[in-house]
């Protein structure tokens, strides 16, 4: 019975039934048997998912970048520099999300490579913070960095994490009203080093806060593809970290992830 239903999983059917029966040896085969075509099945139906999220995460950018060429050539737009210039962004737009979709593939299969290296976490702070400053000014939001004692240093691979400072910057910037500060906090445990982007603003509804690092989940003011904060997750934890986010008592969002410390032999 179990040699005939691995043939019927080889074809595709996962939800043969295998009847648990026999010595104990047997009935632990057949239960096993069980829990991985279960497993099998769920992860089918998540590729489909995410196939069908990717198609239509897709189409919105090449539907508008169709339908403004399309008006070109009809002449219901002018082709002049304005009009090449909104294509152009939207053709960014599409390579943002593609890039976005390689990475996440990457680091959802274990393939993704880290360029480790010993680096320090507050010069990085600091570079994502000062990146930031032109369009913090322009919404008149303060950035402001806080740090509790030493920090240590991390092996880690600075792209990928100052990707992920970008992305919770980005978030707690655009999502705080003028006048407000983004504080981001650096700590150090007795086993990893914590980073903590702390924001003022209206704050994540309370039965969003437990999806927002959910592939393709968008809240209701969200603008983006979906993909920041799950991507951004998955990279804290390529390094060994956890990444968490919950409201502020004064109101607000607080998002900080972990490192571990930097380990080195007598």
């Amino acid at each position: 019975e179990v040699v005939g239903a691995a043939e019927r999983v080889a074809s595709g059917d996962f939800a043969v039934p295998v009847p648990e029966h026999g010595p104990p040896s047997l009935r632990s085969v057949a239960s096993g048997f069980k829990s991985m075509t279960t497993r099998l099945e769920h992860q089918q139906q998540a590729r489909r998912e995410l196939m069908a999220d990717i198609a239509h995460e897709l189409r919105t950018p090449l539907a508008v970048m169709q339908g403004r060429l399309e008006g070109m050539l009809d002449g219901v737009y002018p082709t002049d520099e304005h009009q090449v210039t909104q294509v152009l962004e939207d053709t960014r737009t599409l390579a943002r999300l593609v890039d976005d979709l390689r990475t996440l593939a990457h680091s959802e299969s274990g393939t993704l490579a880290l360029a480790k290296e010993p680096a320090d976490v507050e010069l990085l702070v600091n570079e994502a913070i000062a990146a930031f400053q032109p369009e913090a000014l322009v919404r008149n939001v303060e950035l402001r960095t806080r740090i509790s004692g030493e920090i240590p240093g991390v092996e880690l691979d600075p792209v990928r994490i100052r990707e992920v400072l970008t992305n919770l910057l980005a978030n707690a910037v655009r999502h705080s009203p003028e006048g407000r500060v983004v504080e981001v906090e650096l700590d150090a445990r007795s086993a990893d080093i914590v980073v903590r982007v702390a924001d003022r603003g209206p704050g994540i509804r309370p039965e969003d806060l437990p999806h927002i690092f959910d592939r393709f989940y968008k809240g209701d003011a969200s603008t983006g593809s979906g993909l920041g904060l799950t991507i951004a997750r998955n990279l804290v934890a390529a390094h060994g970290g956890t990444i968490t986010a919950h409201a502020r008592e004064e109101g607000g969002t607080i998002v900080e992830f972990t490192l571990p410390r930097l380990t080195t032999n007598d």
